[in-house]
């Protein structure tokens, strides 16, 4: 009974596997009727007799596969499914002549007494039955290996597919919560000393958050977007900060459908804020610039007052998840270094480059005085 559910549970063949059967066993016919037509006239007899050689063929074989799969034999490693092969195939040899010739001797009845030549051509087509069943098993073999290889290259596929997915969703849940952390502490030094200001940075706090949610399926929005989220973030410090913050906004109107990871550009202006211009009594500036060059490249820089010095192999959680989000998704192609600006003192310089797939439309310019 557990061998029958075995064979039940055997997937049915598809159309591949009838048209290589079709096409193996018919050449195997053609050529039989060639080879024995230079012997004997073609006749009908002779089409009926290799008609009934190469039918049980057919159906041997045919239940062949269903033996291999449902006994799990297309698992076995060389030798031992060598082994049992050999033993298998002349059963089925010695199977298969005496199938033949029993419709060919008492149903076609090629002589007239309708006996057989004798054993010398019976065993002669036994070994002749035993080649074509070790090639049959060659093809199918190759051709069950050759399907578990590229199965197993789209299985891995998926699989880094998968892996790629639960490590942006963690890096990603690794950004956010940091961001609503300072945002909040932002608004509790205000709440005793200026509730109206306290309101209004709960105001934008809460559409800070509300894109955060939305933008947490994406893997990339439109840079667009994104400024909506650092403007917030900006208004936010602004309020705090008061004259001890200036910052601009110069963005190419043709970069703004441009692509790029949530949150990006909200943590590199973040970081300026928070380890450049509040630590420092008179404040400073944060400067923003994009730029999509004629190259398919966009450029962006975020300028700030103060002095980058990192710890050796320490560049800061949010930086290290900006960078590995940037490969995740782009690979070597995007680029975020974080410097002291060379040409000007006392000023850190954030440039991320990120590759653009498809061509940008236009839009309406986003640049911003500068604002307090």
């Amino acid at each position: 009974m557990a061998a029958l559910k075995s064979y039940a549970a055997v997937p049915a063949p598809g159309r591949l596997y009838w048209r290589l059967q079709a096409l193996g066993w018919g050449l195997y016919l053609l050529l039989n009727i060639a080879m024995f037509s230079l012997m004997t006239p073609l006749s009908g007899k002779l089409l009926l007799m290799q008609l009934a050689i190469v039918a049980p063929l057919v159906l041997i074989s045919h239940g062949l596969r269903y033996h291999l799969r449902a006994s799990g034999w297309v698992k076995l490693a060389p030798v031992p499914l060598l082994s049992r092969l050999l033993v298998l195939n002349v059963l089925l040899a010695v199977l298969s002549q005496v199938i033949i010739w029993a419709i060919i001797y008492f149903l076609i009845r090629p002589t007239d007494d309708g006996r057989p030549h004798g054993w010398g051509q019976f065993v002669f087509y036994v070994f002749n039955v035993n080649f074509l069943l070790w090639l049959w098993e060659g093809f199918y073999f190759g051709w069950h290996y050759l399907s578990s290889f590229r199965q197993a290259e789209v299985d891995k596929w998926k699989l880094a597919a998968a892996v790629q997915e639960a490590e942006m969703r963690t890096l990603k849940a690794q950004i956010n919560p940091h961001f609503m952390f300072n945002g909040l502490n932002n608004i509790r030094a205000l709440v005793m000393e200026d509730p109206g200001r306290a309101r209004d940075m709960i105001t934008h706090l809460s559409d800070l958050l509300r894109y955060s949610i939305q933008l947490n399926s994406a893997e990339q929005v439109p840079l667009g977007r994104e400024l909506e989220i650092v403007e917030h973030y900006l208004q936010l410090e602004a309020m705090q900060l008061e004259e001890r913050l200036h910052y601009t906004l110069d963005v190419d109107p043709a970069a703004l459908h441009v692509p790029i990871p949530p949150m990006t550009l909200q943590l590199l202006v973040e970081n300026a804020i928070k380890h450049g211009v509040a630590p420092r009594p008179a404040g400073g500036f944060v400067q923003l610039t994009a730029q999509l060059n004629d190259s398919g490249t966009l450029h962006v820089r975020v300028r700030n007052t103060g002095q980058y010095a990192p710890q050796p192999d320490h560049p800061g959680v949010g930086v290290r998840n900006a960078r590995e989000r940037l490969a995740l998704l782009f690979g070597q192609a995007a680029q975020l270094v974080i410097q002291n600006d060379p040409t000007q003192p006392d000023t850190v310089v954030a440039c991320l480059q990120l590759p653009v797939h498809a061509p940008t439309a236009a839009s309406p310019s986003f640049s911003h005085p500068a604002a307090v």
